[in-house]
């Protein structure tokens, strides 16, 4: 593997847009199944206006792309329903700052789980709920949690997209719980926004079984 297999060219015809949420600046990579996702990271808000694809360097370890890579390899080694990373990159940008890249597999017949077909399923929330009770049981704090980033694949369901994310550590778990509820309302708020084909009340019985599932999840 080299820096090159980072920049959507190398691949010509094998690497597709993905067309479904996010903002911008990801492709699948058409390979060896299952295949890999490229995400080079983009900021969002306000920020985007000023550098949309730059971050200040303040060494590799810390960079953005370093640090999701890690945490992917943590969250697997919980056994818990995320992407295998493949490879990050970071590349210093002038003098004081960087662009990054990271190579994921892709989960393969997976769909955001706005566009799932089962999506006024109440199972389906159900098991939504109860994975994102054990995602929090073990200290994830999934900072942009969104339809977008919930991928559906058979019986299945995946996070995804760790950018900024970390995980908590144990003390401070059983003892603020502040950001799990952020967690939730930031998902309720895309709900919202991303499944306009449910009702009102069909979002809210369904965000119902989705609580329901969740509180009853037993804590590890």
């Amino acid at each position: 593997m080299t820096a090159s297999w980072f920049s959507p060219d190398f691949w010509k015809g094998r690497a597709k847009p993905v067309s479904s949420g996010g903002r911008g600046g990801a492709w699948f990579v058409d390979m060896e199944p299952p295949g890999m996702v490229l995400r080079h990271y983009r900021r969002g808000g306000m920020m985007a206006r000023f550098a949309e694809k730059t971050y200040l360097f303040t060494g590799f370890e810390q960079t953005r792309s370093v640090a999701e890579f890690r945490l992917l390899g943590q969250l697997r080694s919980l056994g818990l329903p995320v992407p295998e990373a493949v490879a990050a990159i970071a590349w210093k940008y002038r003098l004081f700052w960087y662009r990054a890249a990271i190579l994921v597999e892709r989960i393969p017949n997976s769909v955001t789980f706005s566009d799932s077909d089962r999506l006024s399923d109440e199972s389906l929330w159900a098991q939504l709920g109860q994975v994102i009770r054990r995602f929090h049981d073990n200290g994830l704090n999934h900072v942009d949690l969104n339809c977008d980033n919930i991928l559906v694949t058979g019986d299945q369901l995946y996070l995804i997209d760790f950018d900024r994310c970390k995980l908590v550590p144990e003390s401070e778990n059983e003892t603020d719980s502040a950001w799990k509820q952020r967690n939730l309302e930031r998902l309720q708020r895309s709900v919202r926004k991303r499944c306009p084909g449910l009702s009102p009340s069909q979002r809210e019985n369904l965000w119902q079984h989705l609580l329901q599932a969740y509180h009853r999840q037993p804590s590890h």
